[in-house]
């Protein structure tokens, strides 16, 4: 006789489904509902609704265009405070406004990707490098071919990492 699913049969299903559409953890989801993790894994592969996993899909996208659409009408607010600004020759209300234009655009950049603000970090002129790079050096002293082609190889390396 087959065995039927121990969450498919859970009074609380519809929420054990949404947390699993939501990506919750199977152990908090196992420990609030009292369920095994496996149950809840055969559940999520076997029988969880396609549709309630293509109805998260497209809140997620819902909410990505509610996004984009406040930032637009941000956009187009600061441009019109922006124009109004100009036309009356407020100067300072014009710099206001053209600082907000700038900061939306930077937003926007940092939502798409196209921003990045990580430090960069340049470890050719690093103290520990150039301690490695001058040990390593050293220590080939006895071995001038050897010493030779490792700082031909270094030079070429540190090259390339400058230019990238």
């Amino acid at each position: 006789m087959a065995r039927t699913c121990t969450v498919c049969r859970h009074p609380d299903r519809p929420a054990v489904d949404m947390s699993l559409v939501n990506h919750r953890p199977y152990r908090h989801i196992a420990a609030r509902f009292r369920l095994s993790t496996s149950a809840l894994v055969r559940h999520h592969d076997d029988h969880l609704p396609a549709t309630l996993a293509k109805a998260k899909e497209a809140e997620d996208v819902a909410h990505a265009i509610d996004v984009a659409a406040q930032l637009k009408a941000i956009n187009a607010a600061a441009l019109a405070v922006l124009a109004d600004a100009r036309r009356a020759g407020d100067g300072l209300l014009s710099l206001k406004a053209v600082d907000r234009v700038q900061r939306q655009i930077e937003l926007q950049a940092r939502l798409l990707g196209e921003l990045d603000d990580r430090p960069v970090v340049n470890v050719l002129v690093a103290p520990e490098w150039l301690l490695v790079r001058a040990t390593l050096l050293d220590a080939l002293g006895a071995y001038p071919e050897a010493r030779s082609a490792v700082a031909a190889r270094l030079v070429a390396l540190e090259g390339t990492q400058r230019a990238g």
